[in-house]
């Protein structure tokens, strides 16, 4: 098909957009980070339709990202965004041709994620240990948070009907519209069983809001006041680093395994589709117990 009879690259980004929320449920936020990657792609390809691009000119795009210094994870995700572009364009007829193929990703260095360490995480629950209503309701988001690794946007997100605290299990909506069910620990219940019974009420004034977790004012809490929340907690709690909500979704998984949980345990209780997602953690444990070996070990230290 010709450039005009495609249309301009926010048509197409709407298309491509709506075809995967359509397909595969994907968040805003996610088809929102596409929409920017095909946006970005068109201003380099200065006018020039996204559906009458060659290979050359994603080369040239590639080289011009390396030499302007994006990180190869970055790049990779470009690639990703790209990819999935050209093959609903081929599929739609919109282009004979896919200019992706046979273009290869950047490697990439396996990065560790960051993580807390078990004391950290303690002195960081610690630090909402009050009985004012927003303390409440900060040890429960902490521990929820810690005691079942959702993501920050499933937490916010979660609803009353969601939660059953006598059989101790919520039932978190994931990526891709995905239903699991995620237990809570002991603390966890405790905690939300207390925040639900006094301090909820207080903060709801008589509104009415099926969020579980409420700002002052009775609104839903978002993942920007949950981020701020943990990273102030942080300051009380003295810890070196501030860490994101995500960072105890990372100790989440790093504790339970090297508590001795089972990988594919693991993966099921975070959500991971692809259990070469969750393998990031084996090398968090690995080099927990490489430390523990050095520190304890009485051999650990002499050459051979």
């Amino acid at each position: 098909m010709a450039p005009d009879q495609a249309g301009d690259t926010e048509s197409l980004a709407d298309r491509f957009c709506d075809a995967l929320w359509l397909e595969h449920g994907l968040a805003r936020n996610t088809l929102e980070s596409y929409r920017r990657d095909l946006t970005g792609f068109a201003a380099f390809l200065a006018g020039a339709s996204l559906v009458s691009v060659q290979r050359d000119a994603v080369e040239r795009f590639l080289h011009q990202r390396f030499v302007t210094g994006y990180s190869p994870r970055s790049t990779a995700r470009m690639l990703s965004t790209l990819r999935r572009f050209y093959v609903w364009a081929v599929r739609e007829r919109l282009t004979d041709t896919n200019p992706l193929s046979g273009v290869a990703s950047p490697r990439q260095p396996r990065s560790l994620p960051k993580s807390l360490g078990e004391a950290d995480v303690d002195a960081l629950l610690s630090s909402a240990g009050g009985d004012a209503p927003l303390d409440v309701r900060d040890r429960a988001m902490l521990e929820s948070l810690y005691g079942s690794g959702l993501r920050v946007s499933e937490l916010v997100g979660l609803r009353l009907r969601q939660m059953d605290l006598v059989a101790g299990v919520i039932r978190v909506m994931g990526k891709g519209s995905k239903e699991r069910l995620v237990p809570l620990g002991e603390p966890a219940v405790d905690a939300l069983s207390r925040y639900l019974r006094e301090a909820r009420p207080l903060l709801m004034a008589g509104r009415q809001d099926d969020a579980i977790f409420v700002s002052q004012r009775g609104a839903a809490m978002t993942r920007q006041a949950c981020w701020h929340m943990i990273r102030r907690r942080a300051r009380q709690a003295g810890l070196a680093s501030l860490p994101s909500p995500h960072v105890l979704r990372h100790a989440f998984a790093t504790h339970l395994l090297n508590h001795g949980a089972d990988l594919r345990v693991v993966q099921l209780l975070l959500g991971h589709a692809d259990i070469s997602t969750t393998q990031i953690y084996t090398h968090v444990a690995r080099e927990r117990l490489k430390q523990l070996y050095a520190r304890h070990h009485p051999r650990a230290g002499q050459a051979e």
